[in-house]
């Protein structure tokens, strides 16, 4: 009888869609000693390269059902990750922690109720007079901004980790094909991918990774999944004034929903995921800058030197995200909305144990 490491190394998986959990399940799956195939036209227009990186794992409120035990499993592994990817990166990793803001009165009752209820000795509330919101009422010049901070979340730095695992990916010599699949279909126990040119590519099992695009390969009446795009954009803002130093803020937090990252004495990032659209309106400095009543003078002067934007997949109807075993061969891992960095190490074990299960 031939062992399953064997099974596993004979056995071919195509993976279409080459963002963050595309190759995460790669690198999962090729650590398993399967053969993966990465098919993706537009690699480096997918929705990960728009990720800020943060991870609210800690800091979610609903503690309870499957979106929990997911992020409570990431937050367990991520740390588990970056110690094996900084073998290909040094310079990656975690940086905590997390602060979470707000100017409303109701919705810190809701964050203080949250502290309370649970006891987590991770998390803390923060007043107004906290030392760790000193900084930021200096420098965005209000007095009413209160919210929690989480000390094991954090963000790892998407660009940086795009790049890892690219760098991990080749060392590995994973396959990787810019061609656009068409249609999939089932023949003879393999798995026929059919591209654009008419290729057919030929696997033992095909993981759908690319995000709105996932459910045109799928039979829609047999399985009944739809996606919403959603919007998330960013941008970075150079303030030439010397009335603040944005290095004496904290590394990231967010303000009534805007994620700010500071980035040097002089610049910073502000993005956020909110719209149910496809493209970015006109005014994205309006729009992402308008976090509080009255804006700083340093920030109205701001100017933006870049500015980016990437279109992610919600469910329409059911939990983010989508992980399902579609059909013998056939699973489907997509609709992470905002949170696929967060929670990639989850969805790769489920992944991989699916698979395992499978060539048992």
């Amino acid at each position: 009888m031939k062992s399953l490491k064997e099974n596993f190394q004979k056995a071919h998986i195509v993976i279409i869609g080459s963002g963050i959990i595309g190759k995460f399940n790669a690198l999962e799956l090729s650590e398993l000693g399967f053969k993966v195939t990465i098919i993706d036209p537009t690699e480096l227009q997918n929705s990960s390269y728009a990720a800020l990186g943060l991870l609210m794992g800690n800091i979610y409120q609903k503690r309870r059902g499957r979106s929990w035990n997911l992020r409570k499993q990431s937050i367990e592994l991520w740390p588990q990750w970056i110690t094996f990817l900084q073998k290909f990166n040094s310079a990656l990793n975690i940086e905590k922690p997390l602060i979470q803001l707000t100017t409303n009165e109701e919705k810190f009752k809701k964050l203080e109720k949250f502290i309370y209820e649970n006891n987590d000795q991770n998390l803390r509330i923060l007043e107004r007079d906290s030392i760790f919101i000193k900084n930021i009422n200096k420098a965005f010049q209000t007095k009413n901004i209160k919210g929690i901070i989480s000390f094991k979340d954090g963000r790892i730095n998407p660009f940086s980790l795009l790049q890892t695992l690219d760098k991990y990916l080749k060392h590995k010599k994973i396959n990787f094909s810019k061609e656009e699949i068409i249609k999939i279909r089932k023949s003879n126990n393999q798995w026929i991918s059919t591209t654009r040119n008419n290729e057919n590519i030929q696997s033992d099992m095909v993981i759908l990774c690319n995000s709105l695009k996932a459910i045109d390969l799928i039979d829609n009446l047999s399985h009944n999944i739809t996606l919403k795009p959603v919007l998330g954009q960013a941008m970075e803002i150079v303030v030439n004034d010397g009335e603040v130093d944005l290095l004496s803020l904290p590394k990231q937090f967010n303000i009534n929903g805007k994620n700010i990252i500071p980035k040097s004495k002089n610049n910073l990032i502000i993005g956020s995921t909110d719209e149910y659209s496809t493209k970015p309106e006109e005014n994205t400095f309006e729009k992402l800058t308008n976090f509080l009543d009255k804006k700083p003078n340093w920030l109205m002067k701001g100017k933006i030197s870049k500015k980016w934007y990437g279109i992610r997949s919600r469910p329409d109807g059911e939990p983010s995200p989508i992980m399902k075993n579609l059909e013998d061969g056939l699973i489907i891992c997509t609709g992470f909305y905002k949170n696929g960095i967060l929670l990639a190490p989850a969805c790769s074990k489920w992944v991989a144990n699916e698979i395992k299960n499978y060539f048992s």
